[in-house]
């Protein structure tokens, strides 16, 4: 719960605040730009709310937060049904980041035949009791190593595989299934893991009936460059093979969406989605 005696003074007036033991994830500023902001050393509330509409928008941002350190006073009721949030068609965005994976951001595709967790949110009965509802999960799918969170008590609800590539895998001792070497994988029927390591050696992305793609700390969209990014800043492993399993990943896979553990989710069309890969590619080269 926030702290409204750690309350940082430079959120906007009003009941929404950002406390001090905000870590700077920018969980709340990918998923709700409107209302948060980065003030250099974490986000305070840069807009309050208006509205019925702004109101629950401020919640999902609340009850994302690793920390738990967006609050409201005077306090008010926690709505229902926030998490999971449907994104698009089969897939849900399930809020409730942890900590331990910096707030990173997971999500949930909905498939008859086994369903799919991409990276791992807390493990709460706020998110555990819908997901039974859903039908649980047949398949944790993780990106790479530092967003495993709580992985094993999922898996452990559901019986659910999880898999993780083997240069990673000592973050997941309990994986069932190690992906090896560069080449893509059949996870199941529509789902293809896609080694691309740079940010670490094992990061993997997951697409998904070639629409959705799921590139953890690999790829994702920048809203202040209205375009496709890679982080080198936290390339923890090789910015080079970054840039080469990026080039790789655009000649293997068609996708409309890209959606990141962090940074902000966006959906293109296949060619532009295409076009801005390669792009991004030959910037990173030029960088080099």
């Amino acid at each position: 719960m926030a702290r409204i005696d750690h309350r940082d003074p430079r959120n906007a007036h009003g009941a929404w605040f950002v406390d001090t033991r905000c870590i700077d994830c920018g969980t709340c500023r990918e998923l709700i730009p409107e209302l948060f902001a980065s003030v250099g050393d974490q986000s305070v509330v840069r807009v309050q709310p208006s509205g019925a509409e702004g109101e629950h928008r401020a919640w999902l941002a609340a009850e994302a937060c690793p920390t738990r350190s967006i609050g409201r006073a005077p306090r008010s009721s926690r709505p229902p049904g926030l998490y999971p949030l449907a994104v698009d068609g089969p897939v849900h965005d399930l809020g409730y980041t942890s900590e331990a994976s910096f707030g990173a951001t997971s999500y949930l595709v909905v498939r008859p035949d086994g369903n799919l967790m991409i990276d791992a949110p807390r493990f709460t009965r706020l998110l555990a009791s819908p997901l039974d509802d859903l039908g649980g999960v047949a398949h944790v799918l993780l990106t790479h190593r530092d967003d495993v969170a709580d992985a094993p008590a999922w898996a452990e609800r559901y019986g659910a595989r999880v898999w993780i590539h083997e240069a990673d895998g000592s973050a997941a001792p309990g994986a069932t299934d190690l992906l090896e070497g560069d080449e893509p994988t059949v996870v199941a029927s529509g789902v293809v893991a896609i080694p691309v390591p740079g940010h670490t050696r094992g990061s993997v992305a997951f697409a998904v009936d070639d629409t959705w793609l799921f590139s953890g700390d690999s790829l994702a969209w920048s809203h202040r460059s209205q375009d496709l990014i890679a982080f080198r800043d936290a390339c923890w492993y090789s910015w080079a093979e970054q840039t080469r399993s990026l080039a790789r990943l655009a000649e293997v896979t068609s996708f409309s969406w890209v959606l990141p553990g962090h940074g902000a989710r966006i959906r293109l069309e296949p060619d532009d989605a295409h076009r801005r890969l390669v792009r991004l590619v030959e910037r990173m080269k030029a960088a080099a």
